[in-house]
């Protein structure tokens, strides 16, 4: 499953603090523009940030002034004598916070991507500011009652589809965010606010502190065999004593496929399985004050858990649906688990092992069992997956076939690191669309995972066009040698390139609503469906050939990974799940519930739901070192991953039936979904789009459930 994290602690104000060339106050002209890039429009193209001139010590300041300015326009708006109009107020809350929109964008996208010991600091101190700012707008009473009145006459007021989705969605947003409350009751939510914007940054911090601090170091060659030269030339130490493996963000790490000496392999995967679990990076404490906080909050605003709160706006809508959709699933992923489990233990049998088959185990025996059944190694399909080539003539070549966009390399825009790549995209017409940053290897200064995000949001409001970056964790390689992916990873280019699209197809006059600002159970959508063109016919024969000879990769290995396509689906759904029920049993605790023991806890909540009786197969994620929910915006959102995946399989299932991979069927996609943002009832957008409800059982058909 591939993860796109949206950076929410600092992005949460972006939706009300969007681009605005029209809110360039006299604030602005004030302040000295020539000594912090961000408190100007960027000058390049786009409007893209100048990393030439964007310094560490120009974020807080830029944020800072952010933040008093957008107070100055709340203010106006609350303040003003006149009756509340769409443009006086719904448009004037929309216009407010140029700056602080900006800064956060740019500070979002480096905290995340490439920090240091002094940007982790500024996230830290701005953390409870920022949630602070978000209460300012949506604790305000006159600002409320403005919308409120907007609201309650909206059929009059001759509005058009988008103009009245976005007043719909500010009123829903302040009821959400406790505008109701007393005024009593709102102190409290803000401090509530202000505590969480505080463990929630803190989270981050450590976690990616016990990331690196849980690399794992190997001194004797002979405890990596099976490992290939290249990884090991990639994994030296630079003083010549060994080699040091880093730590994924998942509970699997992909050495533990390769390596041969089980100890070393029990070793790698307890250092990822314990690392946030002690010492100095130990997250336990902050993940208790977290649920007992969120499970506070959810009772003030008048909830029993947090996850019924946080679910009003998605497609599922209560905690009683996402259970019912588990339970759906658990019986026939566990089942399979339990079917590939026995026959990865016969394998170790085999093999001459004499042990149980544990976590650390699996992978690796999995490996043989795949070459058995299916004979299909790893090693012989990465060298037709070199990275650049996957991108250019596979991700970018697929968008062409079904959108009619084409691609440029940018060299003439800078970049926050020397890895990213820059791509400027043009309509089938010739038009500008957009701009593409990719930013594909892991290094110490980036948080685990994959994700998409915008440094700029498309608006005809603002005459804005979107730049849009995606972010992955590739194992770089060794100078001088090739960057090749599994076909995993080249799932995963496919993946956040579907975010990306969503992002570039963007049309909508607001920037608030505009491309991918969706309910967490959709925005997976467009990027799992992305994925299914990795292995179409017409695009794979483009891409997949060989980084030495450029042969194209034979038919009887696309017939081995075709059909090894459910291999393993009982653990990868089984995991999945594991991690979604923890998310959902984490945030559905009443506000009266001690959590003593988050160990304990996570063990009964995979027992009571019988997500432990497959002994090998763990969580995903572990709840010490499960940033979505603790770092990020998915806290009673991760089963929408599963919920999106119902979806993508359908929606393929739909281009099988009608034509396939063709024009026609891509610009209806990107007309009726792609497109349309946050504008629509987004469960009548889809069955608009599809011609009916969306079925599950292409999913389990997909997997080898059914």
């Amino acid at each position: 499953m591939k993860k796109a994290i949206p950076f929410l602690m600092l992005a949460v104000l972006v939706s009300a603090c969007n681009n605005s060339k029209e809110t360039k106050t006299e604030n602005e002209e004030e302040m000295n523009t020539t000594e912090n890039p961000l408190l100007a429009e960027s000058t390049l193209p786009y409007y893209a940030p100048d990393f030439t001139k964007i310094k560490n010590e120009h974020f807080e300041p830029a944020m800072l002034a952010g933040i008093e300015q957008q107070r100055k326009a709340i203010d106006e708006i609350a303040g003003n004598p006149e009756e509340p109009t769409f443009e006086n107020t719904v448009v004037a809350l929309e216009k407010s916070g140029d700056l602080l929109s900006r800064s956060l964008q740019v500070f979002g996208a480096l905290s995340s991507a490439h920090t240091n010991d002094e940007l982790q600091a500024i996230d830290e101190a701005m953390a409870p500011k920022l949630a602070a700012q978000r209460d300012a707008i949506y604790l305000n009473e006159n600002l409320f009652q403005r919308f409120k009145t907007l609201y309650n006459k909206r059929e009059s007021l001759d509005l058009d589809p988008e103009s009245k989705k976005l007043l719909e969605n500010y009123y829903e947003d302040f009821k959400i965010a406790g505008a109701n409350l007393s005024a009593e009751d709102k102190e409290k939510l803000k401090e509530f606010n202000s505590k969480l914007a505080t463990l929630t940054t803190q989270f981050g911090k450590t976690l990616l502190a016990a990331n690196n601090a849980g690399a794992v170091t190997f001194t004797n060659k002979e405890d990596l065999a099976g490992v290939s030269e290249d990884v090991l030339k990639s994994r030296a130490n630079e003083d010549g004593k060994g080699w040091t493996i880093p730590l994924l963000n998942t509970t699997q790490q992909p050495l533990l496929v390769s390596m041969d000496n089980r100890a070393s392999r029990e070793k790698l995967f307890k250092a990822a399985w314990n690392r946030a679990n002690e010492g100095d990076n130990d997250t336990r404490e902050i993940v208790k004050e977290l649920v007992a906080l969120r499970a506070q909050k959810a009772k003030l605003l008048g909830f029993d858990t947090y996850a019924a709160w946080s679910l009003q706006k998605t497609m599922a809508k209560t905690p009683a649906n996402v259970n019912k959709f588990f339970g759906g699933l658990i019986p026939a992923g566990t089942a399979k688990a339990q079917a590939e489990s026995d026959e990865i233990q016969a394998m170790v049998k085999a093999q001459g092992g004499d042990f149980t088959l544990e976590p650390w185990d699996w992978n690796y025996y999995a490996e043989m069992v795949r070459k058995e059944k299916y004979d299909l190694d790893e090693e012989q399909i990465k060298p037709y997956f070199e990275l650049k080539n996957v991108l250019e003539n596979g991700v970018f070549y697929a968008a062409t076939k079904l959108y009619g966009i084409t691609f440029k390399e940018r060299l003439d825009i800078p970049a926050y690191h020397e890895d990213v790549l820059i791509y400027e995209l043009f309509e089938e017409n010739g038009d500008q669309l957009g701009l593409f940053y990719a930013d594909f290897f892991a290094r110490p200064s980036k948080r685990g995972g994959a994700w998409m995000s915008n440094f700029v949001t498309q608006s005809k409001l603002y005459n804005r066009k979107p730049v849009i970056y995606n972010v992955c964790n590739y194992p770089k390689p060794s100078e001088g040698n090739p960057a090749l992916l599994t076909y995993d990873e080249v799932e995963t280019m496919f993946h956040e390139f579907g975010h990306a699209l969503h992002g570039f197809f963007a049309d909508q006059q607001y920037p608030s609503l505009s491309g991918t600002s969706v309910a967490r159970d959709f925005v997976e959508f467009p990027s799992q469906f992305n994925e299914n063109w990795a292995l179409y016919p017409d695009v794979l024969k483009n891409y997949a050939v060989h980084y030495k000879t450029g042969e194209r990769i034979p038919e009887e290995l696309i017939e081995k990974i075709k059909n090894s396509g459910t291999f393993n689906q009982g653990y990868s759904i089984t995991e999945n799940l594991a991690s979604s029920n923890l998310d959902m049993q984490w945030h559905t605790i009443s506000s009266t519930q001690k959590i003593e023991d988050v160990i304990a806890f996570e063990k009964e909540a995979l027992k009571k739901t019988k997500l432990d009786v497959v002994h090998a197969v763990p969580p995903r994620y572990s709840s010490t070192y499960f940033a979505h929910v603790f770092a990020g915006g998915y806290a009673a959102g991760y089963y929408s991953y599963l919920w999106t995946e119902m979806l993508h399989h359908d929606a393929y299932n739909w281009f099988e039936n009608n034509g396939g991979m063709t024009r026609e069927n891509g610009q209806r996609f990107r007309d009726m979904v792609l497109s349309r943002g946050n504008t629509q009832d987004l469960e009548k957008m889809y069955k608009t789009w599809r011609g009916g409800d969306p079925k599950i059982g292409p999913m389990l058909k997909a997997r080898g459930l059914k």
